[in-house]
């Protein structure tokens, strides 16, 4: 795979997909402003981070920027006065966090252009529409036939994919549309591979995927002609949007929502499905499946953008899945969306986090099963189920399609072998990506765990017990080593006299000491020994002096006093 290695001088690397998320670290008062210092970081690696400093005024005009999405933005207020007391910058520092936390997590803001080049600058400085102008320009130096009729503001969520509804000179009230973008990281095509099948599309129909007029491919970038659609796209369909709107305008907080009714859902839900089987048993990697893709044409629902996967751009959808390791072929990232798609077309609205705990109830609970066995958490927990598997469901088995056109599919073997590589190139990098992750989450979760309150209760009280349970071992030990000197001693038949260590003996001059004249005992001997040198006695003597006790008492030895030592010795 020695194209694998070739990177193409307009590929985009970067996969904008992945999320960005920050931490204020700290902030610094410069004269009569306050700056934050962020720390932002993209996707699991710890190293790939930076710092970006902002004021609140740059926080007031991103915040500005975000109202076309008609969301409810949680920035904390001005405050004129005031603004540079201690306690005021603290409690604003944690409302700006928790602005930023809201903003790269829902999903439509943060893949938005304003989000992004606020959090990333450098990765995103260019001017998109700009650059998609020149390149379309180009285009039509080359094919003269067409003209733009005028630029569609970002009608979708791609920062690198902008769209112009244009129109031919021979038909010019014929509105098309033509959408260019950058390649993307998962484009693991060679350039001739590339614009061999790009050149085929328009070639290729099924009565479930939108048809293309024209594509072609450069060595950096894609651009593909389609007709205008005037009724939009299926997610316009449930919003009550305009197609030409802008996407946050359309889709981030609607005001209108409506869920399909039941024959809808069936006969959308099995048309879908017949065009992924399609693609499927073609080889063709889709992976780009929700309801903007999907066009609304007569009573048929149709696939849109077979070209993104062609071109190696990442899927709306890839931020949920890579979080689930059993989502690791293209197939089940389809199955996935469908999921997704699903939902969507039933409640009006998309799931507010996945996995799904629970389900609202359905047109039909047929619905809610097919909603568990793709979105629940025993789904991720287990594996998706596969295209054939949904057709054969009470969902869909019995619909009928009525559309029964011949799909039309050429393609040279080389590209089929081309285009497999490419799948698995895509797979490949997705299974290292969810590992990633997977170590991330399980390092964290371990982090967490060890920072948990009732975590260092149960250390302390462990620290507790190994330091009871050593004391005990330790004072057993002390305990073995005396009785065993004492029996060492006691054994050996010493006969030397026993002394305290406050009153030692005086060392021997060679001449025999007098002996003192022999004190008779009592009837019934009971010696008081002092207590000072039973205490002063230890190790072996002590053992000794004891046991010479105990033999006094019995009557086998008798008391005498020495001449040095106010103390009784017992010989």
């Amino acid at each position: 795979m020695a194209f694998m290695e070739k990177k193409s001088p307009g590929k985009v690397l970067l996969d904008d997909t992945v999320q960005l998320s920050c931490v204020i670290e700290a902030s610094q008062n410069l004269q009569s402003h306050t700056e934050y210092i962020i720390r932002v970081h993209r996707g699991v690696p710890a190293e790939n981070s930076w710092q970006i400093i902002r004021r609140y005024s740059d926080f007031d005009v991103l915040n500005a920027s975000l109202q076309i999405s008609g969301l409810i933005l949680p920035l904390p207020p001005k405050k004129l006065i005031g603004n540079m007391d201690r306690e005021f910058i603290a409690e604003r520092q944690r409302g700006l966090q928790n602005y930023l936390n809201f903003i790269t997590t829902q999903h439509m803001l943060s893949n938005c252009e304003l989000v992004k080049k606020f959090l990333d600058p450098i990765n995103y400085s260019s001017n998109y529409t700009e650059i998609a102008l020149q390149q379309v320009s180009m285009f039509f130096r080359s094919e003269p036939n067409w003209e733009v009729v005028e630029p569609l503001k970002e009608i979708g969520w791609r920062l690198r994919k902008r769209h112009f509804l244009i129109k031919s000179k021979d038909q010019p009230k014929e509105r098309q549309v033509l959408s260019w973008a950058d390649l993307g990281p998962d484009r693991f095509l060679s350039d001739k591979d590339l614009q061999s099948a790009m050149k085929l599309l328009p070639s290729w129909s099924h009565p479930y995927i939108y048809p293309v007029t024209f594509a072609t491919a450069s060595e950096s970038s894609g651009l593909v002609i389609r007709m205008y659609n005037e009724k939009g796209t299926l997610r316009d369909y449930i919003c009550k949007a305009k197609p030409k709107d802008p996407f946050m305008k359309k889709y981030c907080s609607p005001k209108k929502i409506q869920g399909l009714d039941l024959q809808q859902i069936k006969t959308f839900g099995r048309q879908i499905l017949e065009a992924l089987k399609f693609l499927h048993e073609k080889k063709i990697p889709y992976g780009h499946l929700h309801p903007s893709n999907v066009m609304l044409d007569g009573d048929a629902c149709k696939l849109l953008d077979l070209e993104n996967s062609l071109l190696g751009l990442p899927s709306y959808y890839r931020p949920y899945y890579t979080q689930s390791r059993k989502i690791n072929t293209t197939e089940a990232i389809d199955v996935y969306s469908f999921g997704h798609l699903l939902y969507e077309i039933t409640y009006g609205r998309p799931p507010d986090s996945v996995p799904v705990d629970s389900f609202l109830p359905a047109p039909s609970p047929d619905i809610v099963s097919v909603l568990q066995s793709i979105l629940s958490a025993d789904a991720w927990k287990t594996s998706m189920p596969t295209i054939a598997q949904l057709l054969e469901t009470p969902l869909f088995v019995d619909v009928l399609l009525l559309n029964t056109e011949k799909p039309q599919f050429k393609m040279p073997t080389k590209l089929k072998e081309a285009l497999k590589t490419a799948k698995e190139c895509m797979e490949e990098r997705l299974n290292e990506e969810q590992k990633a992750i997977h170590r991330h989450k399980r390092l964290a979760r371990a982090q967490s765990h060890h920072a948990s309150e009732e975590e260092k209760k149960r250390r302390k009280i462990l620290a507790r017990k190994k330091s009871k349970q050593s004391v005990t071992e330790n004072e057993v030990d002390v305990s073995a080593k005396s009785s065993n000197s004492n029996n060492v001693n006691s054994g050996s038949g010493a006969s030397s006299p026993l002394t305290s260590p406050s009153s030692p003996t005086p060392p021997s001059t060679g001449v025999s000491p007098v002996p003192p004249p022999p004190v008779p005992p009592p009837p019934k001997p009971e010696i008081d020994v002092p207590s000072e040198s039973i205490a002063t006695a230890n190790g072996a003597g002590r053992g000794a002096f004891l046991s010479s006790i105990q033999s006094f008492k019995k009557g086998h030895l008798k008391p005498t006093l020495t001449n040095d030592c106010s103390t009784p010795t017992i010989k």
